[in-house]
């Protein structure tokens, strides 16, 4: 083994320390005693899915999201064989999210891949977008089914409360339609670009590449470890069909594989692509989305039998015309041939094309191993979790209908916010808040949730024109920033509440079309002198303002409670008190009667008629007593 010079043990130690740094940001490498969490979801399935050939476990589609299942076509070799899918028409809402919970906080590789309905009749080919996170990341775009590489997407994103959301944003161009979901635990210091990667970056797989193979391979199929995911590497025997590159391969050992925190399997660098004689570079090219900025990382190492010593192979990279590594020399800088080297440089591009050239400046031709480009994304800040809750509230209390949808993050993606819902950014607080609620002309059916007063940004709120009812909730009140509530034309009853008097920057309030009564709040009769426009007509229990009828003497709440209470007090006295008349007004009646009876004509006759027999019976008793005597009795004298 070669003897390594004090150059290269030295840049050693600086890209060890280069390595390092994010523990002190706390960023943690991975614990190797202990499994990564892993889940894959076979979207659509009632059952537990193993596909072959890896015996890879799929869990059944169950408790996740809505939408519909069906069976899946499959319109790329790449792609797992599993059967059935999930789709989302449009009819069940522009945004529909899977949501993931218990997943432990970290870093993931998400995957999804797509498929088609197995069913002639439908659109067969849908156009949408893609969100992790709120963080858009992906958009299928036409054709995609007939292009490998874009049958599926796949994001690096950190988990930070516990909960994944994958979501789907409609369109309007057919039902997005998704076969599978892997959410994937990876190293939390994994590729860690530049001091502003972190938790506030999400990185998109916009290409990786695996040269010198024409066949495509998954980690698992070269023998990776599970904390470095389980990328897919598409196979390339050239870098393009108009070069004159070619492919070499070996099968010795190659050493700096598998190390954190990307963990690059060895066989990743036992084939490459080199330069010839009569054209010694290489070039690659892809297109990508302008005015973005890409995370480009290069793989080499020197498998070239016929190059054993620094300075036999030098050349210089350049991405988009720019030198971004000068005479790279493979053997100087790792010390050894068969031993993997990275490089790493992100760029901003503003055209459309990524071009990456290795430029041959000393001895034989250029090689390279694998590249990897990734779209370097600012992850979205979220909303304010009790204000989503909120909404999620409303949603149900409302009634919400269906195709309003409401999944996700109200706020983000920034491309697709929620229908109805108001979004500003707080830099105070560092999140979206909810500024505005336009549901105005909905269907709505239910009833205004206290909860609403969670939401203490509104400045708007707009429900008219809808058959809300119950009362309007004494907690609006509460939101001192609001300036309209338009509450018009709805069902709404009872009282308006004291507490809207308190709301001192309200400008417009119309409750006009309601059913609601009792007296208008003093504090706000006289509102409309100050610059506000109030409406409370066409209700025809409501009174004490111009315009309005007359009232009685206002009462507060407790009086109310109160008067209600002695009221129910003297109706249930007097009905006592009936009951007990009626009882003694019957007794009275019945003995009247039987008065009447006894002083009656017949009644007197037939008393007497009655009297005499039981005197007659008396006597003959009383005869008969005695003649039995005396027959029984003994005779004294002779």
């Amino acid at each position: 083994m070669r003897q390594r010079s004090p150059a290269v043990l030295q840049l050693r130690l600086w890209l060890l320390a280069v390595s390092v740094w994010p523990v002190f940001l706390g960023v943690l490498a991975a614990d190797l005693s202990k499994e990564p969490f892993t889940i894959r979801i076979s979207c659509g399935s009632f059952d537990d899915v193993r596909t072959s050939p890896t015996n890879t476990l799929w869990y059944r589609d169950f408790g996740y999201t809505g939408g519909r299942f069906a069976n899946a076509t499959r319109p790329s070799f790449i792609i797992p064989p599993l059967k059935t899918l999930r789709y989302f028409p449009l009819s069940d809402g522009p945004e529909n999210c899977y949501n993931i919970n218990n997943v432990p906080n970290g870093h993931y590789q998400v995957r999804l891949f797509f498929s088609l309905l197995d069913n002639p009749s439908l659109d067969s080919e849908p156009i949408f977008d893609v969100s992790v996170e709120g963080t858009l990341f992906s958009s299928l775009l036409l054709g995609w089914s007939s292009d490998d590489e874009k049958t599926f997407a796949e994001a690096l994103v950190f988990v930070q409360d516990s909960r994944l959301s994958v979501c789907f944003h409609s369109t309007g161009h057919g039902d997005p339609s998704i076969l599978s979901i892997e959410v994937l635990q990876i190293d939390d210091n994994s590729y860690n670009f530049s001091p502003s990667w972190g938790k506030g970056t999400v990185l998109r797989t916009a290409k990786r590449l695996k040269c010198g193979s024409g066949k495509p391979a998954f980690d698992e199929d070269l023998h990776g470890i599970s904390w470095g995911g389980d990328r897919f590497w598409l196979g390339l025997q050239t870098l393009s069909s108009s070069s004159d590159d070619q492919s070499i391969s070996t099968e010795n050992v190659i050493a700096e594989t598998l190390l954190a925190p990307n963990f690059y399997p060895q066989s990743l660098y036992q084939s490459a692509i080199v330069g010839t004689d009569r054209q010694p570079s290489l070039s690659f090219e892809m297109d990508v989305t302008p005015n973005k900025n890409y995370s480009v990382w290069l793989h080499f190492a020197e498998i070239d039998n016929g190059v054993t010593a620094e300075e036999q192979r030098v050349f210089d990279v350049l991405i988009n015309g720019d030198t971004a590594f000068k005479d790279v020399d493979i053997i100087r800088m790792t010390g050894e041939p068969f031993t993997a080297l990275v490089l790493n440089k992100t760029v901003a591009v503003s055209g459309t094309t990524l071009k990456i050239i290795l430029q041959p400046v000393k001895g034989t031709r250029a090689i390279i191993s694998a590249i990897e480009v990734f779209e370097v994304i600012p992850a979205e800040k979220k909303t304010l979790p009790q204000e989503v809750s909120a909404l999620r509230t409303l949603k149900g209390s409302l009634g919400l209908p269906l195709r309003f949808g409401w999944n996700g993050d109200p706020c983000v993606p920034q491309q697709h916010p929620w229908s109805g819902v108001d979004c500003q950014f707080d830099n105070t607080k560092g999140n979206w808040i909810i500024d505005g609620l336009g549901l105005d002309n909905q269907g709505l059916r239910g009833v205004i949730p206290g909860d609403i007063s969670k939401l203490q940004h509104l400045q708007s709120i707009n429900l008219s024109g809808n058959s809300i009812k119950g009362n309007i909730p004494t907690s609006i009140g509460t939101i001192s920033a609001l300036q309209v509530l338009d509450l018009s034309y709805n069902e709404l009853n009872g009282s308006i509440p004291d507490s809207l008097g308190h709301l001192t920057s309200l400008l417009i309030l119309n409750l006009n079309g309601n059913r609601l009564s009792g007296r208008v709040p003093a504090n706000l009769g006289g509102r409309p002198l100050h610059r506000a426009r109030f409406n409370f007509t066409d209700n025809a229990g409501l009174c004490g303002i111009p315009g309005l009828g007359e009232c009685g003497p206002h009462l507060s709440v407790a009086a109310k409670i109160g008067m209600a209470f002695g009221v129910l007090l003297a109706i249930l006295f007097l009905v006592v008190f009936a009951a007990c008349w009626w009882k003694r007004r019957q007794n009275i009646l019945r003995a009247q009667k039987l008065a009447a009876a006894r002083e009656a004509p017949y009644a007197k006759s037939r008393t007497q008629f009655t009297r005499d027999v039981q005197m007659t019976k008396h006597q003959r008793l009383s005869e008969s007593s005695r003649n039995s005597n005396n027959e029984s009795s003994p005779h004294l004298l002779s």
